[in-house]
């Protein structure tokens, strides 16, 4: 009779356990975006330029050096960190410094930001800066867009594919 009742209280557990599975799956319903509206993602991550140029090692400082590590060039770690700003029709809406990563400040910043916008058209405006420059911009994209509700628009960098690309 044990086993019997032990198996029946299980199973009931299991059940219990399961219909609560399934509720949670279902309800309560979780909205990634406002339907009404567009959502701008800025997502990049890119490495800037170095705090300190490279210096090009002379011949004689080369073969000084042990066969494993000869190089022709000797590079501080450390990098400068990273500004990204985003004008929607004239208007910075995004404004970021990005530090550097990694435990010597020496790798990639990156940049994930995300905000709603009303659809429409627009004319965005993204602009990067990795270099010492005090003023400027090292990249530069505008293009006019159109903005549709419930979508996603997003903007990503990647130098190697020519900078700046909006989706």
């Amino acid at each position: 009779m044990t086993d019997v009742l032990r198996w029946m209280l299980q199973f009931a557990a299991y059940a219990g356990f399961a219909a609560a599975i399934g509720y949670l799956s279902i309800l309560p319903r979780y909205e990634y975006a406002a339907a009404d509206m567009t959502e701008v993602k800025v997502s990049l991550s890119h490495a800037a330029d170095r705090v300190e140029p490279c210096v090009k090692l002379s011949p004689q400082e080369i073969a000084a050096l042990p066969p494993n590590m000869r190089r022709t060039e000797q590079c501080e770690r450390q990098r400068l960190p990273l500004t990204v700003e985003l004008d929607v029709d004239g208007e910075t809406v995004l404004h970021v410094d990005a530090p550097p990563s990694g435990l010597w400040s020496d790798g990639p910043a990156s940049v994930y930001e995300r905000f709603s916008v009303t659809p429409g058209t627009y004319r965005i405006t993204a602009r990067l800066r990795d270099s010492a420059r005090p003023e400027g911009w090292d990249h530069m994209h505008t293009e006019q867009v159109v903005l549709e509700a419930g979508r996603y628009f997003t903007v990503t960098f990647k130098e190697e594919a020519g900078g700046f690309h909006f989706r």
